[in-house]
């Protein structure tokens, strides 16, 4: 079921990025590991892509939004996964698999196409 809006979702990328990018200072795991990194190039990735994305909140329309939405799932997969397949779940894990299981579900939940679109019933010519 797709509930969140196109600019919605817009507000919540920009959101989202910087918090990922934050995270490792704001929940103690800035240590310089891939602990640290795997959040950090996640969060500069998942704005840029929303810079690029073509919807109400990207200013340079490269990419689709369902290419968009489909890298925000694959992002929130390796994001949860990242603890285990780099080797630092026994130090820290909760903020990767937390933050890439709302990722994804971001990625499942946004509709498909931007309001501008004429998506939502939008009649022209009337």
């Amino acid at each position: 079921m797709r509930f969140i809006s196109t600019k919605v979702h817009g507000v919540l990328d920009y959101l989202a990025g910087a918090l990922i990018i934050a995270s490792p200072w704001l929940f103690g795991f800035a240590d310089g590991s891939s602990a640290q990194w795997v959040p950090v190039v996640t969060g500069v990735v998942l704005l840029l892509l929303s810079i690029c994305t073509d919807y109400e909140a990207g200013p340079v329309k490269a990419f689709s939004m369902s290419f968009h939405l489909s890298m925000d799932v694959l992002a929130g997969i390796l994001l949860a996964a990242s603890p285990w397949l780099f080797g630092f779940a026994d130090d820290v894990y909760m903020p990767h698999v937390i933050l890439g299981i709302l990722e994804i579900g971001a990625g499942l939940m946004t509709e498909k196409v931007p309001y501008r679109h004429g998506h939502h019933g939008v009649q022209t010519g009337v």
